[in-house]
Parts: C-alpha cells; sequence; structure tokens
C-alpha cells in the first residue's frame, strides 16, 4: 500500500514539472537571386501532411495560401526545379480553392 502511495506521489510531482519554452524564430537571410529560398514551414493546411517530405508540405502550404484568395504565394524556381514542391502547390491549390 505505501509503494502504491509513493509511486502516486512521483506520478503527480513529475506531471508537475514544465518544459522551457521554444527558443525564438530568427528569420533566415535574403537568398542570392535564382537560389531557392530556405526551408519555412508554412501554416498548418486544413488537411493532415505527417509523413510528407518537406518541399512538398512547403509548396502545399504555398499553393493554399493562394487558392484561399491570397496574392498568388509561389516559389518560383523551387516550383520549377523541385517536383514535390510544384506538386504540393498544384495540391494545395485545388484542395483550398475558394468553392
Amino acid at each position: 500500500m505505501l509503494r502504491i502511495f509513493a509511486l502516486a506521489v512521483i506520478v503527480v510531482i513529475a506531471g508537475c514539472a514544465t518544459v522551457a519554452p521554444p527558443a525564438p524564430v530568427t528569420p533566415a537571410p535574403p537568398a542570392k537571386p535564382g537560389t531557392p529560398a530556405p526551408y519555412v514551414e508554412p501554416p498548418p493546411p486544413p488537411v493532415n501532411l505527417q509523413g510528407f517530405p518537406p518541399s512538398y508540405r512547403l509548396g502545399f502550404g504555398d499553393g493554399c495560401a493562394t487558392g484561399r484568395g491570397g496574392p498568388e504565394k509561389k516559389d518560383p524556381v523551387r516550383y520549377g526545379n523541385d517536383g514535390n514542391y510544384r506538386v504540393g502547390w498544384q495540391d494545395g491549390l485545388a484542395q483550398c480553392k475558394k468553392k
């Protein structure tokens, strides 16, 4: 009985542990003209993209932002050179296009 009580106290104390806040994100310096921009995680899309490559997720986020009615958001260098980004952008546009 005492062991169960001791275990319960340990679990309660461990549950009160705090996690340090994440470090602030500093923006990347501008890229040279003609080179792909560094990868920046887009805002979460309306679908689960877990398991897809980062460039696909970035393209999906950019295409989705465009499809929601904002200005066209597309990295032309990455779109021309990266098939995952291009397919992600097209899928994001189709998924989020206003109907």
